[in-house]
């Protein structure tokens, strides 16, 4: 079934975040603003939010104020600025200036939880130490009878068990894609998807 699910999703949907970046940095900076914000907003945002601020150094040197107003475009804003600053300290401090690339390390980031350490393992380093369940992950899992548990770390738990860990980022890159845009949370696409007739829920 696991393997069944992959090669339909990657016929259909690409291997990667819709998140632009070019480097850890550029992705831990995106994930923190994505948090209650669309993809698309903070691609809108970090394309010049990253010609200003290229490096640690430079998120640091500037004062709060002036970093919440140029991510004053997404939600939580103020938060946001804080969690960015703080992170950019810690990683100067404790890991070189340079984004850890351990589970740990990424976790003890202020605003990097879990499933956004899975996310920049993975995508950023190429490192499956997860899988990232985001409400997207967590509904396809639900629905294609992966799991019966409702809370992240536990749909985590049950996921990684069935799925090779090899696959575990890809596996999270191609269902929030087909969360975002074929089995969404209000009236899934049914004819659109490519998982259809292997669903236990294509009644819904």
């Amino acid at each position: 079934m696991i393997r069944e699910i992959i090669l339909r999703l990657e016929k259909v949907f690409p291997n990667r975040l819709e998140l632009n970046f070019s480097n850890p940095l550029e992705l831990l900076i995106a994930v923190i603003l994505s948090a209650q914000t669309t993809d698309k907003k903070v691609n809108e945002l970090t394309e010049s939010l990253f010609k200003k601020y290229k490096r640690c150094e430079d998120y640091l040197r500037v004062p709060l104020e002036e970093l919440e107003r140029d991510i004053s475009s997404v939600n939580y804003y103020r938060n946001k600025a804080k969690f960015i600053k703080s992170a950019c300290q810690k990683i100067m401090e404790e890991f070189g200036g340079r984004v850890p690339d351990t589970m740990e390390g990424l976790t003890s980031l202020p605003g990097i939880g879990r499933k956004s350490a899975n996310i920049i393992l993975y995508n950023a380093f190429g490192k499956n130490e997860g899988i990232a369940v985001d409400t997207h992950v967590a509904r396809v899992s639900q629905r294609l009878g992966l799991t019966k548990e409702a809370k992240p770390e536990k749909i985590e738990q049950d996921l990684m068990k069935q799925v090779p860990k090899d696959e575990w980022g890809k596996f999270s890159n191609l269902l929030i894609l087909l969360g975002r845009y074929v089995c969404t949370a209000q009236k899934p696409k049914h004819h659109q998807c490519p998982l259809y007739d292997i669903c236990p829920s294509r009644e819904i």
